[in-house]
């Protein structure tokens, strides 16, 4: 009968807008929640009878609720003082392990990594991936899923290189007579770090031709103390008669060190002693100065030991480790994972995604390439939750909830009509 089809209906209406509450309430919950998406309540009519609308009967039939979240939506990117915190600024998502042995892949906008007690960063127990790099930044190992790997801050948090390239500025004087020498020093590492000195005697050995050699390298600051030995020839360096440098010889320039006694590698330095026809390295002048001397600038690329001091990351993902030796290298590389469907993954606990059949597979990309969405450092994703808009569904859902219970005890009111009539 109509008084029990109407009670039905606002008993499905109590459920749907009681469904709708709770919904809001997870939003408002979740309104300071880092990267949460905000869900929505969706009303579907129920009919429990078809046929023609004109119909001089009706029988009710009621609503159901479902829910949907806009997961790619983006939130308001806010800057922190925290170099780990990350936001994808576009399409994507972190890609994240739960580090429980298996290899099950979750999906992330929450950005807010820290780094835990085993150096990796994390997220409310989701451990960030990427790939890792050499130091110039470039991936190493391919950018698949295979060879996604934990970003271990632990295991890059000490820093040295030999030194593999030096470049030398100096002008020999063109007024020197044949024969005369003149010696420098040059500092170096090798390639664990251990600073060592290497003394360079220049000999003018004819017109506009000079050799160069080194000396077996000693310990930084003790001259008495042989560390490697040298193992290339003295090179021989030739000007034009413009003063400019001519050619050398061997071309390229190169300095071999063998057995360090610190047990490091053998070394090989290119040396930069400029381009030839030019003077923007070795140059041969006439000088005016009362006691001619050599006297180059050099430059080095080998660092002392350092530990790691700062981390930065890149718009392009790449994650750059900063050393108390100054240097500065590439350690990892971030991947941004989207979809065909993202709105069809689903949500778990901690903020995170799992693929389902509707969301479809993952599609991993560079940053900023081919759509997906460049990394900001010290950035994070707010929550697309507006409050504003969530009060006024709120209101709406009370309203309608209210409205609902007045027909359920309206229909009651009549059905004790009935009773009493019937008796």
């Amino acid at each position: 009968m109509s008084l029990s089809g109407a009670i039905n209906s606002a008993v499905s209406a109590l459920r749907a807008q009681s469904q709708a509450l709770a919904v809001t309430s997870d939003n408002i919950a979740n309104a300071e929640t880092y990267g949460y998406k905000t869900s929505y309540s969706l009303f579907e009519s129920l009919v429990t009878s078809s046929g023609s609308t004109v119909t001089g009967s009706y029988s009710a039939g009621g609503v159901q609720a479902a829910t949907r979240s806009n997961v790619t939506s983006s939130g308001l990117l806010e800057s922190t003082s925290n170099s780990t915190d990350l936001a994808i600024d576009g399409q994507g998502f972190f890609v994240v392990s739960a580090g429980d042995g298996t290899d099950t892949l979750y999906y992330t906008r929450n950005g807010a990594f820290t780094v835990n007690t085993e150096g990796e960063l994390t997220n409310n127990g989701y451990t960030l991936l990427g790939w890792p790099t050499d130091a110039d930044g470039n991936v190493t190992g391919g950018t698949n899923t295979e060879n996604l790997t934990p970003i271990d801050i632990d295991s890059i948090a000490s820093s040295a290189s030999a030194t593999t390239e030096a470049s030398v500025v100096a002008n020999l004087p063109a007024n020197a007579e044949i024969g005369d020498t003149f010696t420098s020093t040059m500092d170096l590492y090798d390639s664990l770090g251990t600073p060592a000195q290497s003394t360079m005697t220049w000999t003018k050995t004819a017109e506009n031709t000079w050799t160069l050699s080194f000396s077996d390298p000693t310990a930084s600051g003790d001259t008495t103390t042989t560390v490697g030995t040298v193992s290339s020839s003295a090179i021989t360096v030739t000007f034009n008669g413009d003063g400019t440098l001519a050619s050398t010889d061997p071309s390229p320039a190169t300095l071999t060190i063998a057995g360090w006694t610190s047990g490091a590698v053998d070394s090989s330095i290119s040396l930069d002693l400029g381009t030839a026809g030019s003077a923007n390295g070795l140059s041969q002048y006439t000088s005016s100065a009362s006691t001619l001397t050599v006297s180059p600038t050099i430059s080095q690329d080998g660092k002392a030991y350092g530990t790691l001091s700062s981390i930065a990351v890149a718009d392009d993902g790449t994650v750059n480790a900063t050393y108390s030796n100054g240097q500065t290298k590439s350690i990892f590389k971030i991947p941004v994972a989207t979809f065909t469907n993202a709105n069809g993954l689903e949500a778990l606990s901690g903020a995170v995604y799992r693929v389902t059949d509707e969301s479809g597979a993952s599609t991993l990309h560079l940053a900023g390439a081919d759509g997906a969405g460049t990394i900001q450092g010290s950035t994070l994703e707010a929550s697309t939750t507006d409050t504003n808009e969530q009060f006024s569904n709120m209101i709406a859902a009370q309203q309608a909830y209210s409205a609902a219970s007045k027909v359920m005890s309206t229909a009651n009111d009549m059905f004790q009509t009935l009773l009493q009539v019937v008796s």
